[in-house]
């Protein structure tokens, strides 16, 4: 794919979806900057794999709902390289109880790393991405937020307010030339995945159309069209990769 930016911020870059992002965007040629909280070790073998396979990478540490930390790690990005290019707005977390059993703080503590963390590297995107007119972000939402789950309250509504905010992001950016667009993953086969029992996969399974979970490099090669080139007329999106679970 043709990129004209160099690089690129994938926030929970150190395992599951966000690393092979990160690895699939460095193999398209960008200088990927691997986001993590607490997994330094993990973050620095995806860095070295996509060394060894010829690609750039650094790794910056900070927890994401920290606007303070946020901020401070845009401003070093833009000192090292000059600018940045896109941002890929994946770090989550779930945090599941049926709501009638749910906390406000157990609420709160989603919204915080999912919806907050997210309107922050928007926001400080717009700034820096508006200097030189030219950008491109995807944020990660989730089918949930399209759909509502039980259990999953805190969830749906970090999900289905990344959706919407996402839009506005993309009208307010619009004249400075950056685009907004979200990614709605399905069931992806990721170690969340892998620790269900065979007969809650097959119920699963059984309500994709396409009968299987889908793969990581599935969703990270949908994200690499959102930031490209080839999308360079797509703004306000969302992107369903799902398998035909929702549409």
């Amino acid at each position: 794919m043709k990129f004209s930016g160099s690089n690129v911020l994938v926030t929970g870059a150190s395992r599951g979806i966000g690393a092979q992002i990160a690895k699939t965007l460095a193999e398209m040629g960008l200088k990927v900057w691997i986001n993590y909280r607490s997994g330094e070790a993990e973050a620095n073998a995806v860095k070295a794999e996509i060394e060894t396979a010829g690609g750039k990478a650094e790794t910056v540490g900070f927890d994401v709902s920290d606007e303070e930390a946020f901020v401070a790690a845009v401003k070093s990005i833009v000192e090292a390289d000059g600018e940045l290019s896109y941002l890929v707005n994946n770090a989550g977390i779930t945090n599941d109880k049926l709501a009638m059993r749910m906390k406000t703080e157990d609420f709160m503590s989603v919204i915080e790393a999912n919806l907050k963390s997210t309107f922050i590297g928007c926001r400080e995107a717009v700034k820096v991405m508006g200097k030189k007119r030219f950008g491109s972000v995807v944020n990660i939402a989730s089918i949930v937020g399209e759909t509502g789950n039980a259990g999953q309250t805190n969830y749906a509504a970090s999900k289905g307010g990344t959706i919407a905010m996402t839009k506005s992001f993309a009208i307010e950016a619009a004249p400075r030339s950056i685009r907004f667009n979200t990614i709605t993953p399905g069931f992806i086969a990721t170690e969340m995945t892998d620790v269900l029992k065979d007969e809650v996969k097959d119920a699963f399974t059984a309500k994709i159309p396409l009968g299987r979970f889908g793969e990581p490099k599935e969703v990270a090669d949908a994200v690499a069209f959102l930031l490209s080139d080839h999308s360079s007329y797509i703004t306000g999106e969302t992107l369903k990769v799902n398998g035909g679970m929702y549409m």
